[in-house]
């Protein structure tokens, strides 16, 4: 097991000081398929939303090289090995912190509810916002629903046209010459 909230703790100077804003820390089961675990780092740059490669690659730098130093000093933050993974939120990111509820209200989003919760366990649905601890969606089914920030188990918007011409690419050029390049050879 890793202790999030202490690597949260190591993780998010090492992204302040590249300038980034952390979206999230998870443990995941790894996509290489050889049984270990994924330290999945999300994060990206508050003037784009997003992480380039090269970005990825600076963070990804950081924090092995930090994660590398504590270890050597016998401080343990993951047990086993594990891979790391350094990423942008994507356009359908995951809302993680409160300001995610207001950046992207008026978009589709799917939230799953902490057990406990006294209420629709699943909602989806427009995202009204956060007014101080407590999101409001629009569901689908239930109509208004509003409930403490602090319930929630997991939330991410859902892709839709919307939330694809709200979300800018960083950079486009050479699109058109991709584009041309697939016509062609779909042509011969």
């Amino acid at each position: 097991m890793a202790d999030l909230a202490r690597l949260t703790q190591i993780i998010e100077p090492e992204a302040q000081a590249l300038g980034f804003d952390l979206v999230r820390v998870k443990m995941m089961p790894s996509e290489a398929g050889d049984g270990t675990q994924a330290l999945q780092i999300m994060a990206e740059d508050p003037a784009t939303g997003q992480l380039v490669i090269e970005q990825c690659a600076a963070l990804s730098r950081a924090v092995s090289e930090q994660i590398d130093a504590l270890e050597e000093q016998g401080d343990v933050l993951v047990e086993g090995a594990y891979h790391l993974e350094v990423s942008s939120p994507g356009i359908d990111r995951p809302l993680t912190r409160p300001k995610d509820y207001s950046d992207w209200a008026g978009h589709e989003a799917k939230v799953s509810m902490a057990k406990g919760f006294d209420g629709p366990r699943h909602l989806r649905g427009n995202l009204v916002g956060i007014k101080a601890e407590t999101v409001t969606i629009e569901d689908n089914k239930a109509g208004a629903v509003s409930f403490p920030l602090g319930s929630i188990h997991s939330a991410k918007l859902v892709l839709t046209d919307a939330l694809i011409a709200a979300t800018k690419p960083l950079d486009t050029s050479g699109a058109d010459e991709i584009s041309e390049d697939e016509e062609e050879k779909a042509d011969n």
